[in-house]
């Protein structure tokens, strides 16, 4: 039997036992539920929250505070309730005993903090609590690197924390620093998967925006007409942001009328245009006020009194509109009728709608430019082809005047019937020339191809270029097949003749020449050649000679006459060549003409040549209907 001393002893370390398996089994039961909060929830103010508390229990401690790292300041941060406030702590790493305990890596523990120089008591003077003894310990990750500090204030039970408490508080401190990783980690991932998410939706939203403007864009290029224009804006608008109907309002060009194009989503090519005064409607106040008008939304409403929108079948319970922006001011708005499921139109709505507007307002300018420049084109053709026709003019008015003249001195009857027909052909050279521009404007281009005598032809224009050059020191020789018979435009051809030896005249004036006018068929072809003995053309121009408006300088020139030459034998099919040098100039026209049918062997002997029709059969077989073939206007003959 155990003596009493050693019964006494055994009792000591029984309950000594006892409070050692008492305190590990806190200890436990704190490590436990740390790990089990770990699996269930990872929000970090939670976990530390749980941590600290365990952590206080266990040490016997007044309070405990947890200091994170903050990488990016080189600071360590912590949040204390001062009165009703929450502060941050910020303690620089090196500073303090948090701070040497951050920048060292290794414990600290103090019977009396004020006999420390390290301590910091401002802290106890901000927040009024009193600090004795403490425990300060590093908070490291997996990777052995500092991320936090965790300080313990004030042992209760005794004068200070022992190497036990510090034992504790480091296995403590380690489940603390897996609970911030893993926290930190799953919050990085959870904001980062929230990032994606919005930048997905972003991406949506702008994919949806692009497909919408390019649509709007490509059916707004393909737009032959304002009304065109309007219904793809209109029909783009309302598809967007879901809306019943959709309005477009447009001023005239030069400050005209308001014009405003309607549409119901509900009738996919519905389209109504109707004239609005100044003033009238949602669409005129967002273009007088330069700003978006916006009824029946949650945010932001502008209640317009006043306003009242009848043009849809119905009821419009909510409007968005937006101006068209112009150079210098609107041009016109653009707005969205009646969500559907009555709801308001919402700030994506609206953004949409300034993406559409945007693009409207520029394709709507676009459009009235490039109308303005096809009218100008147009307007400038029409005006070379009347700078032509007047350039022409020239000869039927010069060989008019000549025979009125004649006319009235001549006593002869039958020499002024002659005069006169003479005179009412070139009138009606100046009516083909009517006819021309006529045919122009309406967009026909014809060139009227009939057969025609060579030594007739030229008969006529030797008479009329010898009034040219009468009196002038300029011969006139004329080489001429007179047994062809050609096929071409008569009226024309003679214009572009007219328009060579005019301006070889012109080029000799001063010293004189000869002017040779030639005529003839080669092979399949007309050749036709004007040549004169002047001082040629000059190198600078010799390039773009058959351009428009280019002249040698001469005076009164157009620079039309070679062009208005080289569009004629065009039209004919053929080509125009010259050669100059500093013994004159020859152009030599080529005119295409149709290969005659061979002639047949009867059974009962050789063949027959085909005989020449006489000129009286010619204007017989000239008064059947014309064909036209190839923009080519050809007599069956």
């Amino acid at each position: 039997m155990a003596g009493p001393s050693e019964e006494s002893i055994t009792k000591e370390e029984l309950q000594e036992l006892r409070a050692t398996l008492a305190r590990e089994e806190r200890i436990s039961r704190a490590l436990r539920e740390v790990g089990n909060a770990l699996g269930t929830t990872l929000e970090l103010d939670d976990l530390l929250e749980l941590i600290l508390g365990r952590l206080t229990d266990l040490l016997e401690a007044e309070r405990s505070t947890l200091y994170l790292l903050d990488e990016a300041a080189g600071d360590l941060v912590s949040r204390i309730v001062v009165g009703q406030e929450v502060r941050s702590i910020r303690i620089k790493i090196g500073h303090g005993i948090a701070g040497t305990v951050a920048k060292t890596g290794r414990p600290i523990r103090l019977q009396n903090a004020y006999s420390d120089s390290l301590f910091e008591p401002e802290w106890d003077l901000l927040t009024g609590f009193r600090t004795t003894s403490m425990l300060a310990a590093p908070l490291k990750n997996h990777a052995g690197r500092t991320i936090g500090v965790i300080q313990v204030l004030n042992k209760r039970t005794a004068m200070e924390f022992t190497a036990e408490d510090e034992a504790i508080l480091a296995a403590l401190s380690t489940q603390a620093a897996v609970a911030i990783d893993n926290s930190i980690l799953f919050l990085s991932l959870t904001q980062k998967n929230k990032q994606l998410h919005e930048t997905k939706a972003q991406l949506e939203y702008r994919v949806k925006d692009l497909e919408l403007l390019f649509e709007l864009e490509r059916s707004t290029a393909r737009a032959a007409s304002v009304e065109d224009l309007a219904l793809a804006a209109l029909k783009a608008a309302s598809k967007a942001s879901e809306a019943r109907g959709a309005a477009l309002l447009l001023q005239e060009e030069g400050g005209g009328d308001l014009v405003e194009y309607v549409h119901d989503a509900e009738s996919a090519e519905s389209l109504e245009r109707v004239t609005v005064k100044v003033g009238e409607g949602f669409l005129a106040k967002a273009m007088i006020d330069s700003a978006p008008v916006r009824l029946g939304s949650a945010s932001g409403a502008r209640v317009i009194a006043g306003l009242v929108d009848e043009r849809f079948p119905f009821p419009v319970g909510s409007v968005v509109a937006l101006p068209l922006e112009g150079d210098t001011s609107p041009i016109g708005a653009l707005g969205v009728f009646g969500k559907r499921g009555g709801r308001a139109f919402s700030d994506e709505d609206l953004s949409v709608l300034g993406l559409v507007t945007a693009n409207v307002s520029t394709a709507v300018r676009l459009f009235r430019a490039s109308s303005a420049r096809e009218r100008g084109e147009r307007l400038t053709t029409i005006g070379r082809l009347l700078s032509q026709v007047i350039h022409d003019f020239k000869t039927p008015m010069t060989v008019i005047s000549g025979y009125v003249q004649l006319l009235a001195t001549m006593e002869s009857k039958k020499e002024r019937e002659e005069y006169a027909k003479r005179i009412l052909k070139q009138f009606e050279v100046l009516t083909s020339m009517q006819r021309e521009v006529l045919e122009f404007a309406r967009g026909e281009r014809n060139v009227f191809v009939r057969r025609v005598y060579l030594h007739k032809f030229f008969e006529e224009i030797r008479e009329q270029l010898g009034r040219e050059v009468d009196g002038r020191a300029i011969e006139l020789e004329f080489d001429v097949d007179n047994k062809v018979v050609a096929r071409f435009d008569e009226t024309r051809m003679a214009r572009a003749i007219h328009n060579l030896a005019r301006n070889a005249i012109e080029a000799m004036a001063e010293r004189g020449g000869r002017l040779t006018i030639k005529g003839g068929l080669e092979n399949d072809e007309l050749v036709i050649s004007v040549s004169d003995t002047g001082p040629g053309i000059p190198k600078e121009i010799q390039g773009r000679l058959f351009q428009s408006f280019v002249t040698a300088g001469k005076p009164g020139g157009t620079g039309l006459g070679l062009a208005i030459v080289k569009k004629i034998v065009e039209e004919h099919g053929g080509k125009v060549t010259v050669e100059s040098g500093n013994e004159g100039a020859t152009f030599e026209l080529r005119i295409p003409q149709p290969s005659e049918p061979k002639p047949t062997r009867g059974s009962d002997g050789p063949a027959r040549a085909k005989r020449k029709p006489t000129p009286a059969k010619t204007r017989r077989l000239d008064r059947k209907r014309p064909v036209r073939k190839n923009g080519v206007q050809k007599n069956p003959s």
